[in-house]
């Protein structure tokens, strides 16, 4: 039964996560694209601060290096992967499914910041071109051309690009900080700390509530974003990540653009491109190169349908 209940529960958050794109542009009719994304988390921020204080005993953060790990999920995790993110999805030119398989790279780059950053590791020459793979991949996507580099269909993937980048260098600087922080702590003080430094952004864009227009699509879209994708998402995540571990949760990323293609041509009529099907396998393809060693670890224990984890 757990085997069930850990599928259920990896493709309810691959279809949340994967939808949460096909939100985004929706409710980008309706909202600034920098304050949509700050009062998503202003919301989901409360709630999430509301959790931790729940679980953990001492849901306020201690010290220089708790501080600074909240620090770097402020800026890249949250603020800086959000803004790039919401910025390259207001562009019509960028559709749900588009997004969601150029943020699948993030896993891939996660691993080469890390063989960079992390003197314990280094990448080999078959992760090297795992990680070219899915730059390709990327680059497949956004089909630059010569005379056409700064159009604005380039930009715009190449600022959700830069999302998937700033997501990816966050997780690993996290990882050289010298602390500890339980993940419900860290993830709502950094939802919160995102969230005031993209209102001052807004700001400095010149956006404000008096450019949000009103109606049922953009509210329920922001209702999902905070409470279906954030709150109940990270919860789920919370959650496989300690029965599955970091490689097979890692296959959302994955899965995700599926159910971003999906929801997006029944939602907005969103047609899938041979482009994006491309870059999604060559990313893909990254990925399997680049964690080729986790994922052979990780078969012994998937061919044995009996064994059972710690915790299942």
């Amino acid at each position: 039964m757990a085997r069930y209940r850990n599928l259920a529960l990896f493709l309810a958050l691959a279809a949340i996560w994967g939808s949460s794109f096909v939100a985004i542009k929706a409710g980008l009719d309706y909202f600034p694209p920098v304050l949509f994304a700050a009062i998503r988390y202003d919301v989901a921020g409360v709630l999430m601060l509301g959790y931790a204080a729940w679980v953990v005993d001492d849901p306020v953060p201690r010290g220089r290096g708790e501080w600074a790990l909240v620090a770097v999920g402020s800026t890249l995790l949250i603020a800086g992967y959000h803004v790039l993110l919401f910025l390259g999805e207001s562009d019509p030119a960028v559709t749900s499914a588009a997004a969601a398989v150029i943020v699948s790279l993030s896993p891939v780059l996660t691993t080469g910041f890390a063989r960079a950053l992390l003197p314990a590791e280094r990448l080999t020459a078959v992760g090297v071109v795992g990680l070219l793979c899915g730059l390709l991949g990327v680059a497949v996507l956004a089909r630059p051309e010569p005379g056409a580099l700064l159009t604005g269909a380039v930009v715009a993937k190449l600022l959700v690009f830069g999302a998937a980048t700033a997501f990816a260098l966050g997780s690993v600087l996290t990882r050289r900080i010298d602390a500890e922080l339980p993940i419900e702590t860290m993830e709502a003080w950094s939802m919160l700390g995102g969230a005031a430094l993209m209102h001052a952004i807004a700001a400095a864009l010149g956006e404000s509530v008096a450019d949000v227009t009103l109606s049922t699509t953009g509210v329920l879209a922001l209702a999902y974003l905070s409470l279906a994708a954030s709150a109940l998402g990270f919860l789920i995540f919370f959650d496989l990540l300690d029965r599955l571990g970091a490689v097979e949760i890692n296959l959302v990323s994955y899965v995700a653009p599926i159910f971003a293609a999906l929801t997006g041509w029944l939602l907005l009529d969103e047609r899938l491109s041979a482009a994006t099907a491309v870059g999604f396998a060559l990313i893909f393809l990254g990925f399997l190169l680049v964690k080729r060693r986790a994922i052979r670890a990780e078969l012994p224990r998937l061919r044995t349908p009996g064994r059972r984890r710690d915790g299942d």
